[in-house]
């Protein structure tokens, strides 16, 4: 489904992600594991379009190199940034709206409602401000406005970021509930322990490279990955 091949990434002379490649099967689940500062949040940004950088993506055969974000997005790639970044002072309805803005009117009627059986939460809460929702509900309420256009292939960026134990659960089963019903995840994820749990594949990233990938459940047992990101 997806080829990132040779990515590149520099902030001035600062080279943060060196050619790296990466695959991810349709309806399959590929983590991107590592410390601070490996490249990981460039990486995904450079793939959805975001970050300016050498190589080539290709989606489902077609080379999206070029395209902005916004077309990434409307030819079915959906984008959960680090930090959420919701519109705080939107309502979670209006959030949902942008989240959509690609398609028409019915699709995103649509759209909203299947966010809302997804996350009856949101439903409870539509028309409330976002900047009121606590921290599980803001990231849930990212991972529904990704899911308004669609997608095939989901970019999510550290989803438990800043989460408490037991809603960090609760994100994954919903995250593998989408999975089971075929949605394609790349996900960047400092919680290793988590990720390699629920993931298909893994690539590990240090210092912009690529140390180590593999099957998730292979990784999880590398002596390297154990000491450095598991314990």
């Amino acid at each position: 489904m997806l080829a990132a091949e040779n990515i590149e990434v520099r902030y001035g002379k600062a080279l943060a992600v060196d050619s790296i490649s990466l695959r991810v099967r349709p309806g399959s689940w590929v983590a991107v594991i590592g410390a601070n500062g490996a490249g990981k949040t460039s990486l995904l940004r450079a793939v959805m379009g975001l970050a300016t950088h050498r190589g080539r993506t290709v989606l489902s055969g077609e080379d999206i190199s070029a395209l902005p974000a916004w077309e990434r997005q409307r030819r079915g790639i959906g984008y959960v940034p680090e930090g959420r970044q919701i519109f705080p002072e939107m309502t979670v309805e209006e959030n949902l709206r942008v989240g959509g803005f690609v398609k028409a009117e019915a699709d995103v009627r649509r759209g909203i409602e299947t966010a809302y059986t997804l996350f009856p939460r949101l439903g409870e809460r539509r028309g409330q401000f976002a900047a009121t929702l606590s921290g599980g509900e803001q990231q849930m309420l990212a991972l529904a406005r990704a899911m308004m256009v669609g997608p095939k292939l989901l970019l999510i960026d550290e989803i438990s970021w800043g989460l408490m134990p037991i809603l960090v659960t609760q994100v994954f089963e919903r995250l593998g509930k989408m999975h089971s019903e075929g949605l394609a995840i790349l996900q960047v994820e400092q919680n290793a322990r988590e990720v390699l749990r629920h993931a298909d594949y893994a690539y590990v990233m240090s210092a912009g490279q690529l140390l180590l990938e593999g099957p998730a459940k292979d990784v999880a047992k590398d002596a390297r990955v154990l000491e450095s990101y598991i314990g």
